[in-house]
């Protein structure tokens, strides 16, 4: 299939600016001036027109971060991104200048998400009328399509998000990006913050959009269930870094990474009996400090000396997958 997102060595670098304390704490010797959060370390990825991306991997991995810089939230710090050929973004002075509209966000919660001063049919209509996708005298009827199309009843549109529901607000998010008509929507976990019978609904509704529009999707979670379901393939993050991609079947059926097969242990399964869960050992590591060679040496049960002193280079393997590990290329000696 042709491809219609590149992402290329991106890397995404905070600076946390020295407060008093750190002041304070530096002239003691005991802290920097400031501090460099490596939220994203060289991420490289390829997506198909038509294909939809999991991305997966514990809290602080830096996927909502990636899913920033991919949608033009955010500008890498190296790196590019090309969407159909062209970048996103450009950096004009300290500002990030997005390129295009074709690439759409829906963030996690979708109550912070919405201005809660504009009616939803303002909110969705918003975009649409500020681009010339839509006439003015055709706005409110483009408007209810959207409600429509993601099943709200368009007379809901003078409403304000809190007189919706959690599942009806993520309708309306998701309204929202579909409005400017976009090839390629990013959805930071977009049901994390609903109910389970909402979630099944709202990932229906998914579903759904992406067989009548033909969507490409990058979609974010922490919940393998869930990605399991609306994934071609999966890409697994760890402290900034992609450590595997593998079509869905492929991975669930034999997870390659340690810290991939580390994350399905930790899954109950129904139906599988008495089960001895088997926790991931350690904390992640700060991105302040993180370790050096793979980072997930710390609390890889096989971690050996090279681990420890070599990153590891995501490389393709014989059955066609994307690791990152030492063992894959010859020991971990």
């Amino acid at each position: 299939m042709a491809e219609l997102l590149h992402v290329n060595g991106v890397s995404k670098r905070f600076v946390k600016p020295a407060n008093l304390g750190d002041r304070l704490g530096a002239l003691l010797g005991k802290a920097p001036l400031s501090q460099t959060v490596r939220a994203v370390t060289d991420v490289s990825l390829r997506i198909a027109k038509g294909e939809v991306i999991g991305l997966v991997g514990e809290s602080g991995c830096g996927k909502s971060t990636l899913g920033r810089i991919i949608a033009g939230i955010y500008t890498p710090s190296d790196g590019h991104v090309l969407f159909d050929g062209a970048p996103v973004v450009r950096q004009q002075g300290r500002h990030t200048v997005k390129l295009t509209t074709r690439v759409q966000m829906v963030h996690q919660d979708p109550f912070s998400s919405l201005n809660p001063r504009m009616r939803v049919g303002d909110t969705i209509g918003e975009g649409p009328l500020t681009h010339h996708l839509v006439q003015a005298q055709h706005a409110d009827a483009y408007v209810a399509s959207m409600l429509e199309r993601v099943g709200l009843d368009p007379d809901l549109r003078r409403r304000f998000p809190h007189q919706f529901s959690g599942g009806q607000r993520q309708r309306v998010a998701i309204a929202r990006a579909l409005a400017m008509k976009p090839d390629l929507l990013v959805l930071d976990e977009p049901v994390a913050s609903l109910d389970v019978s909402i979630q099944a609904q709202v990932l229906n509704l998914f579903m759904d959009l992406r067989r009548d529009l033909g969507l490409t999707a990058v979609f974010i979670s922490h919940d393998l269930g869930v990605v399991r379901h609306v994934s071609d393939r999966v890409a697994i993050m760890y402290l900034g870094r992609i450590v595997e991609i593998a079509p869905m079947a492929e991975l669930y059926a034999a997870p390659g990474h340690p810290y991939t097969r580390a994350l399905f242990d930790s899954v109950p399964r129904v139906g599988a009996g008495r089960q001895v869960f088997h926790p991931i050992a350690g904390e992640i590591p700060s991105p302040l400090n993180p370790p050096s060679g793979c980072h997930f040496h710390p609390r890889c049960p096989s971690a050996g000396a090279r681990c420890k002193r070599e990153e590891p280079v995501l490389q393709t393997t014989s059955n066609g997958r994307q690791l990152a590990c030492h063992l894959n290329t010859g020991g971990v000696a």
